[in-house]
């Protein structure tokens, strides 16, 4: 009695029996799934009767085994050719019908001496089948309908792409590794003595076509199984053949069984495969960096890329980089990024390589239907699964616009359960399908993605925020100033007017003409340069960095405050450096600094007092120079408490204002990569020290507060 063939035989019949009812279950409406489910049967009905022949000692009995296990045989290569010819979508219908004629005719001889007409014992085996004339033309159309039907697996692999690919790839490794094992036991039936050890290799086949099913969704099974009931069904399958095949071994080598042996024996196995799960994954990795550098450093550079893209803050910049490592880690041909635009309410396309649309799609309203399906779902999709359901209408439009995208896979950006973008690509150059581990992969990808795309738009809106209040606050000293100028502006028009009405009387006076010509010139030209002083700094801009005169800035921020200072009489003394070096900055930004600080002190001074302006350059102990502008006033001074609050927002000891004046102007310096300094003594007055750069394209280098304190003293007295 040949003990591991009966168990293999037994195994191979329970595990395609189980299969076929798996399969026919799972979608009882699919013809593919049908056929699937009587192609198991057959290799069922074919291999139990197989394991019963060992387990007989009659003759009569055993070749009524071996013409039952045909029943099931003679079938087996038209189901697989109706198979193959249904999951490919081929018209063979002339072919199949045939062979099912073919397979009649092998059924209704199989009873008779024509087919098999005795059994005999060959190698280890009591009872084999001995071949009738009919007998060997069933060989022949086996291996030949077998061989057919291998060849157009491996023509349509070679064809294909995507998931057909994958499943094509699954099915042709399982189909050949099992029918080396059928082809294998036609050997004994005529009279060659070799062992038809290929008979073992159906089992295998059984496991490699229920793991295509499980893992890549052949025959359209979407199987979603928890951890536990895997392990169970493993443990099944694993130790229970484990121990049957230890009680048998004692036995025959033994001749006796020891079951605490045995026992021990099992849970050594247990204890072997709980430490192989634990070490697996280490091994895994070092096997792929000696082996598969390649596939690893694909998954190291996504993988590190995922993290890096969080502080990517520009929208531009962050899809640029996301499309590009994409397409070279995965080597996809065409990829896009459409991203959320609710003033244009819909995804608009931000950046894409080597895809041109047509102008009408580069917005995919939010009602369209990859987007509202996408929103719906929440999960990456795939064009040719979905294709499988073309005949809904909702997949239907989805496939087009995928289509009309060039997009194989279509990945959604989700933040807060709500969809703000949508990543797509298309085949990969090797025209392999996305597996379920790159599916896996993006799929983390798209969550760090999506944080990302939100921080970036956080950021942006952030900036639009800072350039709100700036403008803001650019208005508020705008009204500080408005009342001043017009009463500056209306002095000078009252003495222009009442010259006016004088000169009919004194037109004849040369001197008073030429006195009358002289004032009324003196005070356009004063109107003219208020006026565009203040139209400059009212006028919204965008940033714009040049080289700019820092003295004749303050000139015209000193023109403005003018109206003020006069009103409490406080004196303006200007001590320029006449060699000042120009400095890149924003003009306009400049000045809101400066008339911000300005403002403050002629508030802070009390009336006769004094503002002092001085501007000096030094340079850092680095090299990089500098320009000071310093602002010293006779007011009230600042309380010491105080000194590390004034440029938090909102901060103020005053009655009146926002408290953002300050802190918009340490913002402004900042963005210049310069520095405020504050020194100030109650009751003797403050002093403000602006340090800019004078050319921001110099190498940068981080400031601390630590640097700042240490440079203080040098740059006031430098």
């Amino acid at each position: 009695m040949d003990t591991p063939y009966i168990i293999s035989c037994s195994l191979t019949g329970t595990l395609s029996f189980l299969l076929g009812i798996f399969v026919y279950l799972k979608n009882k409406k699919s013809n593919i799934n049908r056929i699937c489910m009587l192609l198991n049967f057959s290799i069922s009905a074919w291999s139990w009767p197989l394991c019963l022949r060992e387990l007989v000692n009659d003759k009569t009995i055993a070749l009524f085994l071996v013409r039952l296990c045909y029943i099931g045989a003679v079938f087996i290569p038209p189901l697989f050719l109706h198979f193959i010819t249904s999951l490919l979508n081929l018209k063979k219908r002339n072919l199949i019908l045939f062979s099912y004629i073919l397979s009649v005719f092998f059924l209704l001889s199989n009873f008779t001496p024509l087919f098999i007409k005795d059994v005999r014992p060959i190698l280890s085996f009591k009872f084999y089948g001995v071949p009738g004339p009919i007998f060997y033309i069933y060989a022949i159309s086996f291996i030949a309908l077998i061989t057919y039907c291998h060849y157009i697996l491996i023509t349509f692999f070679n064809k294909s792409q995507g998931q057909k690919r994958n499943q094509i790839k699954y099915l042709l490794l399982g189909s050949i590794i099992g029918f080396i094992g059928g082809f294998s036991t036609f050997l004994p039936n005529f009279n060659l003595k070799i062992f038809p050890f290929g008979f073992y290799l159906i089992s295998i086949y059984v496991f490699i076509i229920t793991y295509s099913i499980i893992k890549h969704q052949l025959m359209d099974i979407n199987i979603i199984l928890k951890k536990g009931t895997i392990y169970i069904l493993l443990t099944i399958l694993l130790f229970v053949p484990a121990s049957i095949l230890s009680l048998l071994a004692q036995k025959i080598f033994l001749r006796d069984i020891h079951y605490v042996f045995s026992a021990f024996i099992l849970l050594l196995l247990f204890c072997v495969s709980y430490l192989f799960n634990k070490i697996k994954p280490r091994t895994e990795k070092v096997v792929e960096k000696i082996l598969f550098k390649d596939k690893y450093n694909y998954y190291d550079i996504l993988s590190r890329f995922s993290k890096d893209i969080i502080s990517i803050l520009d929208m531009k910049s962050l899809a640029k980089r996301i499309i590009e490592t994409i397409t070279q880690t995965m080597k996809v041909q065409k990829a896009s990024i459409f991203l959320l635009n609710d003033e244009k309410g819909g995804f608009e396309l931000v950046e894409s390589k080597n895809i041109k649309l047509p102008s009408s799609h580069p917005l995919l309203s939010k009602g369209a239907p990859l987007p509202h399906y996408l929103q719906k779902i929440g999960e990456i999709i795939v064009k040719e699964e979905l294709a499988k359901g073309i005949h809904l209408s909702e997949l239907k439009g989805v496939i087009q616009q995928m289509e009309t995208i060039e997009a194989e896979v279509s990945i959604p950006l989700i933040s807060k359960g709500h969809l703000i973008g949508i990543l797509n690509l298309s085949h990969k150059f090797s025209k392999d399908f996305y597996s379920h581990e790159d599916l896996e992969l993006l799929n983390t990808l798209a969550n760090q993605a999506a944080i990302a795309i939100e921080n970036a738009r956080l950021y942006e809106d952030l900036k639009k925020s800072k350039s709100y209040i700036r403008r803001a606050d650019r208005l508020a000293s705008l009204g500080t100033l408005t009342a001043g100028l017009a009463h500056e502006i209306r002095n000078p028009l009252v003495a222009i007017k009442t010259l006016t009405q004088l000169l009919p009387e004194r037109l004849d006076d040369e001197e008073f003409r030429n006195h009358f010509l002289n004032i009324a010139s003196g005070e356009v030209d004063r109107i003219s340069s208020l006026l565009n002083e203040l139209l400059e700094f009212a006028r919204p801009s965008d940033p714009k960095l040049e080289f700019e005169d820092i003295n004749h800035i303050l000139d015209g921020m000193i023109l403005l405050i003018s109206t003020e200072s006069k009103k409490k009489q406080i004196q303006i003394i200007k001590q320029y450096d006449p060699e000042l070096p120009r400095v890149k900055v924003d003009r306009e930004q400049i000045k809101q600094v400066f008339l911000n600080i300005l403002l403050n002190a002629i508030e802070a001074t009390p009336e006769n007092g004094e503002i002092r302006i001085k501007t000096r350059s030094f340079k850092k102990p680095s090299g990089e120079p500098y320009v000071q502008i310093e602002f010293t006033d006779t007011g009230c001074g600042i309380p010491s408490e105080y000194l590390e609050e004034i440029f938090n927002p909102f901060f103020t000891t005053k009655t009146t204002g926002s408290g953002l004046g300050l802190s918009i102007s340490n913002q402004i310096v900042q963005d210049h990569r310069g520095y405020i300094m504050v020194e100030s003594e109650e009751k003797k007055g403050s002093s403000f020290y602006v340090n800019l750069p004078v050319n921001q394209d110099y190498p940068k280098r981080r400031i601390s507060d630590l640097e700042n304190r240490t440079q203080k003293n040098i740059s006031i007295f430098e």
